[in-house]
């Protein structure tokens, strides 16, 4: 099935707009004026480790430690983006690192 060239527009149009609300909203309602409110500060500080912890369990969830490997290629991964971030302190690295030994592990050892 494909879409028409009005319905190709409305959705193009669609997705701009609903990227650029979300680009442009935190400035309207928070301007550099005013005060940040107390709950956005705190979801500030909040978050970055609520997500990081949302990850680690996510990527864990589908780990069987009682069989195929083991889990090694997964704990050996979040060594390394350990050992990276706490090394260069860079976000990407780590992640960067880590991914590619996984999947070196599991394409050409496990």
């Amino acid at each position: 099935m494909t879409m028409s060239v009005a319905q190709q527009i409305i959705t193009v149009a669609m997705v701009v707009l609903g990227t650029m609300l979300t680009r442009f909203l935190p400035f309207i309602l928070f301007p550099s004026g005013k005060p940040t409110p107390k709950y956005i500060q705190y979801l500030g500080k909040v978050l970055p480790s609520a997500v990081l912890g949302l990850l680690v369990i996510y990527c864990f969830k589908d780990v069987n430690l009682l069989s195929g490997s083991h889990g090694v290629p997964e704990l050996i991964a979040v060594a390394v983006v350990a050992a990276l971030h706490f090394w260069k302190r860079q976000m990407l690295l780590s992640m960067a690192g880590g991914t590619i030994v996984y999947m070196l592990l599991v394409q050409l050892v496990f």
